[in-house]
């Protein structure tokens, strides 16, 4: 439930714009709270979460030290709001960043099974301005003038701040649908975020790691057809929406099988985690959430020059290759058409 809220103007300091802050929350009727708390929370659709970070101590994070001292005092609502608006203002260092409505709001939490409540705090950030109409009577008849104001149907920025997990810098959802040529501006200048170390983290990892070794790597150590890439997919993404938990034993013995790709794969991840600096576990609860993401991305298709595509959805043995005096071909055995 929304239950403060305060808005701030965040110009643009390269271009020399103004920030202006407020010095009062707002004060709303319940019908305009329930209209706004419907507008910035209905942005987070993902489970993909993420935690404050700093180079040196969490505490020099400016937007995490700020949040954490309103769930500690919500008195200090309307200061830390102010140095949360002054944060995003110094930290533009690119003239395309748009200038926009800073809206920081707080969120008491419902009670849980356990009778325990977790309260938020939102940061959203609206930048684009909308065209609309407004008609009103004039004499005996009706006029209509153009104008613009923030419209509903979506959010350009925001982040939402759970009190949970503050030695690790708090769970944090973020979206960011107006980058508008800075993607970094709002998750790293401001934010300073990092995804968490989660169960969607491990699934997503997982899988783009292994969808990278069986389209790049694979093809260059073994004699590898594109029908046995497309297996290779179907299977990973088959595993993981029939289990509930990964194991890479399991894993790599079900789906991969030959010894010899299997150490090809382990050496392939150990060489993907010192590259990218992150630590893929070989144990973990499989997110259903990150599975449906990332399974879009695994559609197995198979392109002939630009006469045919091949979409293969199951069973290798149904498909054959070979050559002939008019040229390669693929040869599919199937029981019904549709």
């Amino acid at each position: 439930m929304l239950s403060k809220i305060i808005v701030h103007k965040v110009g643009n300091r390269i271009n020399q714009e103004s920030l202006i802050l407020s010095q009062e929350e707002l004060q709303l009727e319940d019908e305009m709270k329930e209209l706004l708390e419907d507008f910035f929370l209905k942005a987070f659709k993902s489970e993909e979460q993420f935690s404050f970070y700093s180079d040196t101590y969490l505490v020099n994070n400016p937007v995490y030290s700020s949040v954490s001292e309103i769930f500690d005092d919500r008195d200090k609502f309307v200061y830390e709001a102010e140095n949360i608006a002054q944060h995003l203002y110094e930290v533009a260092e690119n003239p395309r960043v748009q200038s926009g409505e800073l809206f920081i709001a707080y969120f008491e939490g419902e009670e849980n099974a356990d009778g325990n409540k977790i309260d938020s705090i939102g940061i959203f950030k609206t930048e684009n301005k909308n065209p609309f109409l407004k008609i009103f009577p004039q004499n005996e008849a009706f006029e209509i003038e153009k104008d613009y104001g923030i419209g509903l149907s979506k959010l350009d920025k925001g982040a939402l701040i759970y009190n949970s997990s503050k030695e690790t810098g708090y769970a944090v959802s973020v979206v960011d649908n107006n980058k508008n040529g800075d993607m970094y501006y709002w998750f790293e200048d401001f934010l300073k975020v990092k995804q968490r170390d989660d169960e969607y983290f491990q699934t997503q990892e997982t899988l783009t790691v292994y969808k990278e070794y069986i389209t790049k790597q694979l093809p260059q150590e073994f004699e590898t057809t594109k029908a046995d890439q497309a297996d290779f997919l179907n299977k990973s993404i088959t595993f993981f929406k029939e289990k509930e938990t990964f194991d890479y034993d399991e894993f790599t013995r079900e789906v991969l099988e030959d010894p010899n790709v299997i150490e090809s794969f382990g050496n392939f991840k150990s060489d993907y985690e010192q590259e990218m600096q992150v630590s893929i576990s070989e144990d973990f609860a499989i997110s259903e959430a990150a599975v449906k993401k990332q399974s879009r991305g695994f559609k197995s298709v198979i392109k002939l020059d630009k006469n045919f595509h091949i979409y293969v959805h199951g069973d290798r043995k149904m498909i054959e290759t070979g050559q002939d005096e008019k040229g390669k071909y693929y040869r599919l055995y199937f029981e019904e058409e549709k």
